[in-house]
């Protein structure tokens, strides 16, 4: 029960997380294209690195705002995999311990049959991302949630058309395991 208590507190806190994020994107988008429309030759300074949380644990809400605008967005390419990047807001996805991360797939990107050690919360905020569990084929269009169990074998990728834009958290290091079906 507790652990299902606090999955469900990781829920809330990842989407209001995503909400917070949208909202400030939209903010800087906005404020950009103001400038743009009046001409504005001042150099905009990059906003200070967001500052990271002082000590949450798990199951309880940080202490503090956490701000991560867009464009303070630093990517790096995950190893070997195709062209998949990600970008850490809190945490290391390729590292150990808890992370949240927005993560960038190619359109077109498909993973092979693999596995995850612990459950995959994803958010889904641009194009169509897809997962192949038993045989049936679920897609994603930006706006969607789902949670992948751990131990589910399973295909998943971003559909032709669009770069898929993912946020994604977890109580520890972000794995994935190549198996084959049936496994």
């Amino acid at each position: 029960m507790r652990a299902k208590a606090r999955s469900i507190t990781a829920v809330v806190v990842a989407m209001t997380s995503v909400a917070l994020l949208a909202a400030c994107s939209a903010d800087a988008e906005a404020k950009d294209g103001q400038q743009k429309e009046q001409g504005s030759s001042t150099a905009s300074t990059a906003p200070p690195a967001p500052a990271a949380p002082t000590g949450p644990t798990a199951g309880k809400a940080p202490s503090e705002l956490l701000s991560f605008p867009s464009s303070s967005r630093t990517w790096k390419e995950l190893p070997e995999s195709g062209g998949v990047k990600y970008a850490n807001v809190r945490g290391e996805l390729a590292g150990s311990g808890s992370y949240e991360a927005f993560v960038s797939f190619p359109a077109g990107k498909d993973n092979p049959m693999h596995v995850h050690s612990q459950d995959l919360p994803t958010v889904v905020l641009k194009g169509t991302f897809y997962a192949d569990i038993d045989g049936k084929r679920v897609q994603y269009p930006a706006g969607s949630y789902y949670r992948l169990p751990a131990g589910r074998p399973h295909l998943s990728g971003c559909e032709k058309g669009e770069d898929c834009l993912l946020f994604q958290y977890q109580d520890d290091h972000f794995d994935l395991e190549p198996t084959t079906a049936g496994q």
